[in-house]
């Protein structure tokens, strides 16, 4: 700025002067009665942080974890091609061996669970060939639940439930009922805990990395969804493939509803009937008595579809019917009508059928 304008003895005394204040950081802006009067709050105060957009105008620091969180958990890992998944996992590997912010360090964290949760399932779907032997097959379930181990241990508590939705699909029921139990356990303790602190005011003193244990773990895990791309659920396959084909191909689960819809399903499965009916109560009293902590507004619609499925599964084809039109009260979030009134057609038929023939359709 001054190169050409100031030479000589003059420019290197500037210099040093302009050091001087570099070295006296936020205290030199202090100097200044204008930015004085914009920063002083801020620095009265570590809970807000001052917008460079608008001068003056004041930001907590809570509002800019939020933004930072979902910017993070928005980071699109979309690919359907292993060679890809190398290259991720590459480039993140350089990348932790930079220096980081806490910020860049959390992307690269989450960006890696999903990379192996999506890599998992992508391998779980892959067509066995004939060539495949027993010694093969054992080989690539273990290095899969190595994967889904390691995403848990790494990403939020609600990623332990790709790991039971993996045991589900593979036919291992009394696993998926251990892992889901143990899940459901750590996400009360984290709702507890988030609720103590919520209800202490003491959000914005907490480090970032207790408010990535305890606050970030909630929040994530209410926003877990099973991709229709990797994870083929059979008993919400109808729901997936709707989804889809309007343009949404993520179907978000709240994880206590999984949690206790992967209950209502492994005991039935294993002709546990007492069990299965007391998690389908559990199930239909957490949709009935939930006010947005535990099941978000925007995924009520496919929860109330699962609460049907699951009712119209154990023969209660009212429960089902009033659980379906329950439903389509909700926002449309995950653009699923169309599959709700074929499930209220089929329940309708079965139950008519029912009141015919008592006990031929379980």
């Amino acid at each position: 700025m001054f190169i050409n304008k100031v030479v000589g003895v003059t420019r290197e005394s500037l210099l040093q002067q302009l050091y001087q204040y570099y070295r006296m950081g936020v205290s030199c802006l202090v100097l200044s009665p204008t930015l004085r009067s914009i920063l002083e709050q801020a620095l009265s105060s570590p809970s807000f942080v001052v917008s460079p957009a608008n001068e003056g105008e004041f930001i907590d620091i809570t509002v800019l974890d939020i933004h930072a969180m979902y910017e993070i958990f928005q980071m699109p890992v979309a690919t359907e091609h292993e060679r890809a998944f190398y290259t991720f996992l590459k480039s993140i590997d350089t990348l932790s061996r930079l220096s980081q912010s806490t910020y860049q360090s959390l992307t690269l964290q989450i960006c890696t669970t999903e990379i192996f949760v999506r890599f998992s399932f992508l391998v779980a779907n892959r067509p066995r060939s004939s060539s495949y032997t027993h010694k093969n097959v054992y080989f690539v379930d273990k290095s899969i639940l190595n994967i889904l181990k390691l995403a848990a241990k790494l990403g939020p508590v609600s990623y332990l439930l790709y790991l039971s939705l993996y045991y589900y699909i593979s036919g291992r029921y009394n696993k998926t009922l251990h892992i889901t139990s143990v899940a459901k356990n750590r996400l009360s303790k984290f709702f507890d805990l988030r609720r103590n602190i919520m209800d202490s005011e003491d959000i914005e003193n907490l480090p970032l990395f207790w408010k990535m244990k305890i606050l970030w773990q909630t929040t994530v895990a209410i926003n877990s969804h099973c991709d229709s791309y990797n994870i083929r659920f059979e008993e919400i396959k109808l729901e997936q493939d709707v989804s889809k084909l309007n343009a949404n191909p993520i179907l978000h689960l709240p994880p206590f509803v999984l949690v206790e819809m992967l209950s209502v399903l492994s005991h039935h499965k294993l002709g546990n009937r007492f069990q299965c009916l007391q998690s389908l109560t559990d199930l239909q009293t957490l949709l009935l008595c939930d006010e947005g902590t535990y099941v978000p507004l925007f995924s009520r619609d496919l929860s109330w579809q699962i609460l049907g499925i699951c009712q119209e599964l154990v023969g209660d084809f009212h429960g089902a019917l009033q659980s379906y039109q329950e439903s389509l009260k909700q926002e449309p979030y995950h653009k699923i009508r169309e599959a709700t009134y074929i499930r209220i057609l089929a329940a309708d038929i079965k139950q008519q059928f029912n009141r015919i023939r008592p006990g031929i359709i379980n």
